[in-house]
């Protein structure tokens, strides 16, 4: 597939040969021109936890939950809210300095010419911290100006919102949670610079209720009419055990009281869609969305969770209501249209490709190839792909001509770096491997024929059974050996992101793996 880099962003690799012109309408599953009044469906595809939107000028822009894939916070921009062109990340090629992982929940503002992204990140050797980064441009480059609040039990998902005076606050929650505590909400005075906290913090309220559960969190405030509302998420988020939902709060002044309504859950599961929740508001032709996440019930915790606007009206009692009270938003039909093809043109590896935080491989994109330098860790340098549905098939073909001795390329199924099964080539060899918490096991190893390329496929079906074949000539295809028909990959996702598809090169820091083609279809 070829890329339009002629400009200062990248188009994502997201559609088949043939329809590349078509590819935001046909990947989002964006309506025709002639039904653009339905706007509740599924636009962001793939592993797209906590989405944040905003609308810029013309613009709209969203990003969402990165966690512990590069690039950090990806940067979507939509005149339609149907059209979602990938344009780049808040922090694409670093980190910032002062933080270690845990890169969630960005909330994009905009406010007097700047762009704000307020994101949670891990302080290294440390809590939670909710921090703010600007730009002048909301495409970036951003400035990162650190941590404004870290508690000692972690603080996380930050709102910015100016009270009914105009005075600036920042919202965020307690994560107390995670040490079996009480999720308090908080309110405290914001400098306008957005780089310090002022005053003293105001609880506005907590998880008290019994659906709420374990915590309360995600704020996403709004006004409407004489009230702030609060959009918030409660109870279990992630997995295949979730329980999360969404309710609503509201308050005539920022710092409360805050009732909660009687009706809550206002957004909860359905057939198709699981644990909706962690959204941001938007209003576009007078009407009302909330961007938000939730699982896919075919394929939940391999995909992960993915985004999607559900329509509200407000009622006579002045709540907020959902059709249904679910998620709205139609699975894609067709899911081919989520198909991947990248034959590696042009000079840039394209933006959907992603990386574990803190180690970007040296990849050089040219003549047709993607060089990929090698590593001695466990799975070795590591690009890959979002999953999409939990029924797939990868197909990559590398130079084996160009592997140094020590060196293996490889396709595998990447939950991170230390659970993934993989098929690697090197050495004359071909081997399976099946790592789990960080530990190796090979499963399987045979004798490889000598050729000029190898392409290796990796089929997954329902994201618990995967199973490996390669082909010396491209079109007969030989299974690897194993004990077992297929190896069950069930323990591959973690518990907050979906599983990835990755090209791998195994070995010393000298060494590389040249690939020439990468391809992932999807089924049903």
């Amino acid at each position: 597939m070829s890329f339009e880099l002629a400009t200062e962003t990248y188009m994502p690799a997201l559609a088949e040969v043939g329809h590349s012109a078509d590819w935001q309408q046909a990947v989002h599953a964006g309506p025709s021109p002639a039904t653009l009044a339905n706007y509740s469906n599924l636009i962001l595809p793939g592993d797209f936890p906590d989405p944040t939107i905003t609308k810029i000028g013309d613009t709209y822009w969203a990003s969402a939950t990165s966690a512990e894939w590069g690039a950090v916070f990806p940067l979507l921009k939509s005149t339609n809210l149907t059209d979602w062109e990938l344009v780049g990340h808040v922090f694409p090629d670093h980190l910032p300095e002062w933080a270690a992982g845990n890169f969630w929940a960005p909330e994009i503002s905009h406010e007097n010419g700047k762009t704000y992204i307020c994101y949670t990140a891990r302080r290294k050797g440390g809590p939670l911290c909710v921090a703010v980064a600007s730009a002048d441009d909301p495409a970036g480059p951003y400035t990162d100006h650190g941590p404004l609040i870290g508690q000692r039990l972690g603080s996380i998902d930050g709102f910015p919102v100016r009270d009914e005076k105009g005075k600036l606050y920042m919202v965020w929650k307690e994560d107390g949670n995670a040490k079996d505590k009480p999720t308090p909400i908080w309110a405290q005075r914001m400098n306008e610079e957005r780089t310090a906290l002022l005053g003293k913090r105001v609880e506005l309220f907590r998880n008290d209720v019994p659906w709420e559960g374990c915590l309360v969190e995600g704020s996403a405030i709004v006004r409407h009419n004489d009230y702030f509302y609060m959009f918030y998420a409660g109870n279990g988020c992630c997995g295949r055990c979730c329980t999360y939902a969404t309710g609503v709060a509201r308050s005539r002044t920022l710092l409360g009281p805050w009732e909660k309504c009687d009706q809550n859950p206002v957004l909860k599961k359905n057939t198709t869609w699981k644990c909706p929740g962690h959204g941001t508001v938007v209003v576009h032709d007078d009407r009302w969305f909330l961007l938000h996440h939730a699982y896919h019930t075919d394929s939940h915790e391999f995909v992960g969770r993915q985004g999607m606007f559900s329509e509200f009206t407000w009622n006579a009692e002045g709540w907020p209501e959902f059709v249904g009270g679910s998620p709205q938003a139609v699975p894609h039909a067709d899911v081919s249209q989520l198909n991947i093809t990248d034959e590696f043109e042009g000079t840039h590896l394209a933006p959907t490709w992603q990386w574990p935080i803190g180690v970007r491989p040296r990849a050089e994109v040219g003549s047709g190839a993607l060089q990929l330098s090698a590593s001695p860790t466990t799975l070795g340098s590591i690009v890959a792909q979002r999953t999409y549905v939990a029924t797939c098939k990868a197909v990559a073909t590398v130079d084996t001509t160009t592997l140094a001795s020590g060196t293996f390329a490889g396709l595998s199924a990447v939950g991170d770096p230390k659970n993934a099964l993989a098929l690697l080539a090197g050495d004359g060899k071909l081997q399976v491997w099946h790592v789990k918490d960080g530990v190796s096991q090979l499963l399987s190893e045979s004798e490889l024929a000598p050729c000029a390329a190898l392409t290796m496929r990796l089929q997954a079906w329902g994201g618990t059974r995967f199973r490996f074949t390669y082909s010396i000539d491209g079109t007969a295809w030989v299974p690897v050996q194993l004990d077992s028909f297929a190896v069950n990959g069930t323990y591959l996702p973690p518990w907050d992101r979906g599983v990835r598809i990755g090209l791998l090169a195994k070995g010393p820091e000298s060494g590389s793996a040249t690939f020439r083609h990468f391809s992932l279809r999807n089924y049903r």
